[in-house]
């Protein structure tokens, strides 16, 4: 017998899609891709996130992938032990970028020691720096203080990676929803459901602008240091708020890795940011280990004028019940986005020739 219509919950409704929509063949890269954000290492898992580099490098030949950064490198020998396994066992298809150790924070002078440790993996053959979000949101000081990015005991870190020459990914803060009250206006409240440690609104947390503007103050008072900001500059909600860092701030690029889904129900506001900047944006997924398809997702989003498509398959969709349009963007810029301005930007992917035209 039907279940009556008024007991289905709202977590089980799954409607079908009435559209009459068009599904574009967007299987060749406008450019070699450069996937510039991925974790290909054993970070948080202990566990390799791609068991098998050979098949990893038959996969991105049949999806067109050139390059992969790894954003798990760590320091010493975990560093050592990803730049084994991938960048020297396949050169060029792989760079890998260091973390730090933030566990050295309690005593003064860290700031002095992650500086030191930067310029360590960078010797031993670290193409970057990552940050992470837990950088004004979890890690304190040697006062029990949070640290947050703009933090003067930072200041040396900077002067290495410019030193260095190697750009800086960071990801702090995290989509606008997360620092909302938990409620049924949260758009983003099935996700937080399924992951409760995403939420962070409450008296424990600083709010999502002070994290913003500590992002902006080190990008724009370190203009000798590549940045990038991930997933669209960390806030793919507000374009425009995105679009006056670029303004801005000509060292600072954004990934749009794992934000599809906001910037695809925003399609022509983002055409025209990559129109507005069309050498500041790259290419990331976030999908560990990726597959093809995820490839072929990006591509389409990137080039073709579909509308109303699924941005993931997973049922219910991870971040929220809506779909994506493409951005219809021509060969130039999508040829741009997929890997020519991270080959332009990121020293280890570039060109003695090249490198002087980064724009730093």
């Amino acid at each position: 017998m039907p279940q009556p219509l008024a007991d289905i919950r709202l977590r089980d409704f799954a409607p079908v899609s009435m559209l009459t929509t068009t599904v574009s063949d967007v299987n060749e890269p406008a450019a070699p891709i450069v996937d510039v954000h991925n974790h290909l290492g054993r970070r948080l898992t202990g566990v390799w996130r791609a068991p098998d580099p050979a098949a990893l490098i038959g996969l991105m030949d049949k999806a067109g992938v050139a390059t992969i950064v790894n954003l798990d490198g760590e320091w010493d020998d975990e560093l050592e032990a990803n730049l084994d396994r991938y960048d020297r066992s396949y050169p060029g298809r792989f760079v890998t970028f260091a973390r730090l150790d933030w566990a050295d924070t309690g005593t003064s002078g860290w700031g002095d020691r992650l500086a030191a440790s930067l310029t360590d993996s960078v010797r031993r053959g670290a193409a970057g720096l990552k940050l992470w979000k837990d950088i004004g949101l979890r890690i304190r000081d040697e006062h029990d203080q949070l640290i947050f990015l703009d933090d003067p005991q930072l200041e040396p870190l900077w002067a290495a990676l410019a030193e260095a020459d190697v750009p800086v990914l960071i990801h702090t803060a995290d989509p606008a929803a997360f620092f909302q009250p938990l409620d049924a206006r949260n758009e983003r409240l099935e996700e937080l459901l399924r992951h409760p440690d995403w939420h962070f609104h409450g008296a424990e947390f600083p709010p999502l602008q002070r994290l913003l503007d500590a992002l902006e103050a080190v990008v724009a008072g370190h203009p000798d240091v590549r940045f990038i900001g991930a997933h669209v500059g960390c806030l793919a909600e507000n374009l425009d708020w995105v679009e006056q860092m670029l303004d801005r701030c000509p060292n600072y690029r954004i990934d749009i890795a794992a934000r599809l889904a906001e910037l695809g129900r925003q399609p022509r506001r983002t055409r025209a940011l990559i129109e507005r900047h069309p050498d500041r944006v790259l290419l990331g997924t976030d999908c560990a280990p990726p597959e093809a398809a995820d490839y072929q997702m990006y591509q389409r989003f990137l080039a073709s004028t579909d509308e109303a498509f699924e941005y993931s398959s997973i049922q219910p969709p991870p971040t929220g019940r809506w779909t994506i349009s493409g951005l219809g963007l021509p060969h130039d810029l999508a040829a741009a986005v997929e890997g020519d301005n991270a080959r332009a930007f990121i020293p280890a992917l570039a060109t003695p020739a090249r490198r002087t035209d980064a724009g730093v």
